[in-house]
């Protein structure tokens, strides 16, 4: 074990998981040691896949949460078809002849992300956090608000099973009244939060059907208590990261100098700045050789976290650079005073009787994507 650090430059980064992946990552954390459409269904093997959690209440549900988030693939098979459906996914990025080129890349990337999840137990553990957060949550609401109860959380991944839209099924045939979307990242961008909100729209609009429930967003809570291109168009993600670092440092009462910081890139296009792996350098050549990690931005332990800091950074590049002391931040995880927070977060949209927050209603002013205006709409009109 390290001796705790006495001379502790903290900082951090709030990463997305493409970054990690093409290594031309936009990323954001908060300074430990070890440390991220259409996604053409029709090319990518569709999950039939059904929702596998268990929660105890067998009366039909009455308030369904939808658990949103990227996934992670779980073995090392899932790795190619996860790969593919990400870069298929124009929410999260836009590449020429996608739907010819997106195959290629998820091709030739799929053995070297093989391998990444192989060093760190063959496959992402970002199900079986999500799982056991919703679960903790939904006991905590049935007994904070019976009169929406029974609660019934749902997992929805991007890219992985379970999808959204296999998740958006079981919630219609379970006969869900109230259904709240619920994202899993603090801070909303429109390729993370935006593209599984869009996955909601386009599952309604391609059947050309209504809703048989009722729909409600929880789209963002960057400072809850208990916890460049894209950004260019004015994409609130970095503001959102940088007042969640703000409320951590000011509850910590600022007991360390810190930094934000995002992670590197490779290639021409522009990123956020500074780069992790050039502020550790900077730090470690100006004499602190102490730095605690935070990823501020995730909820649960997965590649980036795992493989990405914890290997890439803590090890490889903390020996390169000398650093003498690095350590990462455990994850939420299965902390249950998280759950608690997931459950107050819930709690608190519900009275709220808010379809969505004032700024999901807003478009990014220079947004390219037509989808995400009529997405909003969508939920917007729920209150109708």
């Amino acid at each position: 074990m390290l001796r705790p650090p006495t001379n502790m430059a903290a900082f951090g980064a709030a990463h997305r998981l493409l970054g990690h992946i093409l290594k031309n990552e936009n990323a954001a954390c908060l300074a430990k040691h070890r440390w991220s459409s259409s996604a053409a269904a029709a090319s990518v093997p569709k999950s039939n896949e059904p929702n596998l959690h268990v929660q105890p209440d067998k009366r039909k549900p009455k308030t369904g949460i939808l658990m949103l988030n990227m996934g992670g693939p779980e073995t090392v098979d899932d790795v190619h078809d996860f790969l593919l459906r990400l870069f298929l996914d124009k929410d999260l990025m836009t590449l020429p002849a996608q739907s010819k080129l997106a195959p290629f890349i998820a091709k030739r990337r799929t053995p070297k992300i093989q391998k990444q999840y192989s060093k760190i137990g063959g496959g992402s553990p970002i199900r079986k956090w999500t799982e056991q957060q919703g679960d903790g949550m939904v006991k905590l609401l049935d007994e904070l608000s019976p009169a929406t109860a029974p609660h019934k959380y749902y997992v929805g991944f991007r890219y992985v099973n379970p999808l959204t839209e296999a998740a958006i099924e079981e919630m219609e045939r379970d006969g869900v009244e109230r259904a709240i979307a619920f994202t899993q990242y603090p801070q909303y961008s429109c390729s993370t939060t935006g593209s599984s909100l869009n996955a909601i729209y386009r599952y309604y609009n391609t059947k050309g059907a209504q809703p048989k429930m009722k729909w409600s967003v929880i789209d963002r809570w960057p400072t809850h208590p208990l916890l460049i291109q894209v950004v260019n168009r004015g994409d609130p993600y970095p503001q959102e990261v940088g007042a969640t670092v703000q409320k951590v440092m000011e509850r910590l009462g600022y007991s360390n100098p810190y930094r934000l910081v995002w992670q590197s890139k490779v290639g021409p296009m522009p990123w956020l700045g500074p780069h992790t792996d050039e502020s550790i350098k900077g730090l470690c050549q100006r004499g602190k050789k102490n730095i605690l990690l935070v990823p501020i931005a995730f909820t649960s332990d997965h590649i980036e976290t795992l493989y990405e800091l914890d290997i890439e950074y803590a090890q490889v590049l903390a020996n390169e650079c000398g650093v003498e002391n690095i350590r990462r931040s455990e994850s939420l995880n299965g902390n249950p005073l998280f759950s608690k927070a997931l459950a107050d977060l819930v709690l608190s949209h519900m009275k709220s009787n808010e379809i969505c927050s004032k700024q999901l209603t807003l478009r990014c002013p220079m947004c390219v994507n037509p989808v995400c205006g009529e997405a909003k709409s969508f939920f917007t009109k729920q209150q109708q």
